[in-house]
């Protein structure tokens, strides 16, 4: 989290007992709780801490976030002020922004659409708000949406936060050096690559929209096949947003508060959290001492908390005596006060040890599926060093591009995850679509520019090996030369004896039984735009009982004997004899081993 509203409040003696009672009896009635409608209540003595997201791919590179909690009594409803009048604290917890709130209602009611199994509350979107940026700072966004000024987190220096070197060339955050959390919701430009989404229909995917952030948040707390009605997949998702328990009971006392009764209030006049999880939390460089907090932090070229520079202390003159003399003796062992320190070297990271990516055993031949169902195969990739030595903890994105509709189970085209001790990280299972043809799953190292690793994938059609006419093949079609079939010509696909469903097939009027060309004349079908006559129909799909009905057939002025052949992949061929007689009588009939010839 690290939108900041300017001056870090500052606790004295009194404000700090003032708090601390009020935790303490926060953590007494609304500690998180086992199951459902018990978030608010005390965890049972002894049980396991939840555990977080198995991805390793934390939406905010566990920046910090405010703690201030939820007031003891319920929300009751209050009048909304008029727009910039500020909401008196107590009545303004409860209140949120109205086009913030609308953002996090509109986020769940896409979710219960798209991932109805989730069951995502837009109550959960708001706690994560409030503790991230304090619900987009009271408010403060124009009518798209958009944060007034841009909101940004600590410089992921490593420097008392989590180290993260720039992966978004400063496009999001302003800075090419480190990463920063973003917007009202905080994501790292890392995770915001891959998770964010056009929440307000502008054509753009922006952290620091509020329709955008909150729906990227839904998506990304809705993650595989999480149900967030139960607790265990509630409290990893939380944990996955920002791995910290005091996190995740602080979000759930917010979720719990909210839960009970909240309403809109005019935007930009929301409350503003004053304490944050990172207060009083020595880093491993001191801040400049006094220095008053910068008023424009957030602000565009401004460097928001961690971003500043130190100045760099005044050298002193040779020598340690008062007037600059020769130095005071010391004693023997005593460093030379004149000699610089030696900057100490960073530790690298795992993944600053990563040199390269490799197949970890993945086979092509698995890699293609039928379309609507899963792959078989595992995409496995493993992290090496120079050496070819194997890289634990290293953080793996699978992304999946191309012209079709797979993804990985849970419906996502995008997913991270930690590589185990011998380096391999799997990806999740491949899901085929309906869209077949081919496509590609890339792995690359998050945090590093390194080369990916690319494997390739195919959807195939989904097949059927057997065709049978549905209707009597003694149905009688009357029309005369230049009339319309009275019934239409069915049939039924199986595949392996099974109901073959979904199956693409192809009908052609043909020339004869060993010429499989378009005929030019006879029967045929009409275009359903143009009313043209069309003699070749692709696109054709067997229904949920593997039956297709044919359009109505029309005939021209030529009499004679045809041929309609139905195919679908998969070998189901079924070839149907149509006969146009100058008495007004044409029969339709299949041919299992059609024989006849088009005849005029």
């Amino acid at each position: 989290m690290a939108a900041h509203f300017g001056r870090r409040l500052r606790k004295g003696a009194a404000t700090t007992a003032v708090a601390a009672a009020a935790v303490a009896a926060l953590s007494a009635s609304q500690a998180p709780g086992a199951t459902g409608d018990d978030h608010g209540r005390q965890a049972t003595a002894g049980a396991s801490a939840p555990v977080p997201d198995p991805t390793g791919d934390d939406a905010t590179g566990n920046s910090p976030y405010y703690t201030d909690l939820p007031p003891l009594n319920s929300p009751n409803p209050s009048p909304s002020p008029s727009a910039g009048t500020p909401v008196a604290q107590g009545a303004a917890e409860a209140g949120i922004p109205a086009t913030v709130l609308d953002a996090y209602k509109k986020a769940e009611a896409e979710l219960r659409a798209s991932k109805p199994g989730c069951n995502l509350p837009w109550q959960l979107l708001a706690a994560i708000g409030k503790v991230e940026s304090g619900q987009a700072r009271g408010g403060e966004v124009d009518a798209s949406g958009t944060t007034l000024r841009p909101i940004l987190g600590p410089v992921l220096d490593g420097n008392g936060f989590a180290l993260i070197k720039d992966t978004d060339h400063g496009a999001y955050d302003g800075n090419a050096q480190y990463d920063q959390a973003v917007g009202p919701m905080q994501f790292i430009p890392s995770t915001w690559a891959w998770a964010g989404r056009d929440g307000n229909g502008d054509g753009k995917k922006d952290p620091n929209n509020i329709y955008d952030a909150a729906l990227a948040a839904g998506h990304y707390l809705c993650r595989g096949d999480r149900d967030l009605s139960q607790a265990a997949d509630l409290h990893g998702a939380i944990l996955g947003y920002n791995n910290s328990q005091d996190y995740l009971n602080t979000v759930l006392s917010w979720m719990e508060y909210y839960s009970k009764g909240t309403y809109s209030v005019p935007d930009g006049t929301g409350a503003a959290p004053g304490h944050r999880s990172d207060d009083g939390t020595p880093r491993t460089t001191p801040a400049t001492p006094a220095e008053p907090a910068n008023p424009h932090q957030g602000e565009p070229g401004s460097k928001d908390q961690g971003g500043r520079p130190s100045p760099s202390p005044t050298p002193s003159k040779p020598g340690g005596g008062q007037d600059g003399g020769d130095p005071a003796p010391r004693p023997p062992g005593t460093p030379d006060p004149t000699t610089p320190t030696p900057t100490p070297t960073p530790t690298p990271t795992p993944t600053d040890t990563v040199d390269h990516l490799e197949n970890a055993g993945t086979a092509t031949a698995e890699l293609t599926a039928t379309a609507g169902d899963a792959f078989t195969g595992t995409i496995s990739t493993r992290a090496e060093t120079k050496a070819g030595a194997a890289v634990a903890k290293v953080r793996i994105r699978f992304t999946i591009s191309g012209d079709t509709d797979a993804t990985f189970t849970g419906g996502e085209d995008v997913a991270t995850v930690a590589t185990d001790s011998k380096g391999v990280a799997k990806a999740p299972a491949l899901q085929a679509g309906e869209k077949t043809g081919d496509f590609k799953v890339t792995a690359t190292v998050v945090g590093r520019s390194l080369k990916g690793v690319d494997y390739q994938a195919t959807v195939t059609e989904r097949p059927a090996d057997t065709l049978t006419a549905a209707t009597n093949g003694d149905t009688t079609l009357t029309c005369t030369p230049g009339g319309a079939f009275a019934d239409q010509v069915q049939l039924k696909a199986t595949y392996k004896g099974a109901v073959a469903d979904k199956v693409a097939a192809t009908a052609t009027l043909i020339k004869s039984a060993t010429d499989a060309t378009e005929n030019d004349k006879g029967p045929y079908f009409k275009d359903a735009t143009t009313g043209k006559a069309v003699r070749t129909l692709t696109g054709l799909k067997t229904d949920a009982k593997g039956l297709l009905t044919l359009p109505k057939l029309y005939a021209d002025d030529t009499t004679g004997t045809f041929l309609l052949r139905v195919t679908t992949p998969g070998g189901g061929t079924l070839t149907v004899q149509l006969t146009v007689a100058a008495d007004g009588t044409a029969t339709a009939s299949p041919s299992p081993s059609p024989s006849a010839s088009a005849t005029s």
